[in-house]
């Protein structure tokens, strides 16, 4: 795999425009009710991201309540094993809740006291986003509803649990494919409902403007610190970089401050699901087109009429069928190259980095350790490949252990 160079720079803080523009996907779509409610939003963050004291407070709770900085961790045994690039892993999985989830939500948290909200809403896939939802909202003393997808709750009946010790209520969705798209209708059917006083905390960089952005800005301490990290230790910087693509919010994050270096390629992991045919996959720029789905313009699952198509994975938080909008950006200017990793190599990829590190991967960080994998065989031992670790797989042992046949 060559570099993936831009055909011409690309200054990523001009993004998106004022319209919450990348190229020609993001935007505005939603209903009349929720225009102010946005503009309300997007005025209250473009004061706050200026304003030292809010951003000394949210790295403060970072340092304080999530756990950050994270480590950088060298993965000796998977290196060894794979005979190649040196592989470092981003290590999410340490912070509280378990996910770099809570990044986003402390700082959205945090937003919604300034803006004088008392109810949160959330939605949910994977329950990650749920359950740092519920823990911020119970450190600010916030009412908590969380969505999710009746399927959902099934295969991560642990969060669901974690989330209600926290004071949330989880509404069960059973519209549907009972997944993380219906879980975010609902949670915009509430937030149409009850806007005056309700902030909704939106799990990933997709949406309407300003979510893509500043969802992004919050899990940018991710890349800083990888940064920071690695000229520390190897004295250079990487020469991959690799995090799998849900939405799109750690990969994003993790990729930002890297976007103008063309040396270090970058590469975003979709979910492959049971093979590339219609609704058994949750890959995007695999068969996807150009639409409009839950508030912007994006890459979407959609058959000929527009009907959004049934997608399938193995993680919870991969199964949905658009992606953030800056991903399709940097996509179209060949800044950053997509792949997809299948169940069965998700499944594979997952005892192994168990068996051989003694971590156990989310199921959709996994995604980006088979594609990191194939990778690190296939490049040099003086090579080195950082791959994100979203989060830690707590939450899929019981869904694991189901599908090996395993009786806990």
């Amino acid at each position: 795999m060559s570099a993936a160079i831009s055909p011409s720079p690309i200054n990523r803080f001009s993004l998106p425009d004022a319209g919450g523009h990348f190229g020609r996907y993001g935007g505005v779509f939603v209903p009349e009710t929720l225009m102010t409610a946005l503009q309300e939003l997007g005025a209250a963050y473009d004061v706050a991201r200026q304003d030292p004291t809010f951003q000394q407070e949210l790295q403060h709770h970072l340092k304080e309540f999530a756990g950050r900085p994270t480590e950088l961790y060298f993965a000796e045994r998977l290196t060894q094993h794979c005979g190649g690039a040196k592989i470092y892993l981003k290590r999410e999985d340490l912070l509280h809740t378990g996910a770099h989830k809570i990044n986003n939500a402390l700082g959205q948290g945090l937003l919604a006291r300034r803006m004088g909200k008392k109810r949160v809403i959330a939605e949910t896939g994977a329950g990650q986003h749920g359950v740092a939802t519920a823990a911020v909202c119970a450190k600010f003393g916030f009412e908590c509803v969380i969505y999710m997808g009746a399927v959902d709750m099934e295969r991560q009946a642990l969060n669901v649990f974690r989330m209600r010790l926290m004071g949330a209520e989880v509404r069960g969705v059973q519209a549907g494919q009972k997944t993380l798209k219906e879980a975010i209708n609902e949670a915009m059917r509430d937030w149409v409902t009850n806007v005056r006083g309700t902030h909704y905390i939106l799990g990933s960089a997709l949406g309407s403007h300003p979510y893509p952005m500043m969802v992004r800005d919050f899990h940018r301490v991710i890349g800083r610190e990888v940064r920071e990290q690695i000229l520390a230790r190897e004295g250079r910087l990487p020469d991959e970089m690799i995090a799998c693509v849900g939405g799109g919010s750690n990969a994003m994050g993790c990729f930002f401050d890297f976007l103008e270096e063309p040396s270090v390629r970058l590469v975003g992991v979709e979910a492959g699901g049971r093979g590339i045919q219609r609704g058994d996959h949750a890959a995007r720029f695999e068969g996807g087109k150009l639409g409009v789905l839950q508030g912007c313009k994006t890459y979407i699952l959609q058959n000929d009429d527009g009907q959004i198509e049934l997608t399938h994975s193995v993680s919870a938080g991969l199964d949905y069928a658009a992606i953030g909008p800056e991903h399709a950006f940097y996509r179209d200017r060949q800044r950053i190259t997509y792949a997809y990793a299948c169940d069965d190599e998700v499944m594979a990829a997952f005892q192994l980095c168990s068996r051989l590190e003694g971590i156990i991967p989310a199921l959709e960080s996994t995604h980006a350790l088979v594609h990191g994998l194939k990778r690190a065989k296939a490049m040099r031992s003086d090579e080195i490949l950082i791959i994100n670790l979203s989060g830690r797989g707590d939450k899929d042992v019981q869904q694991v252990a189901k599908i090996l046949g395993v009786t806990l």
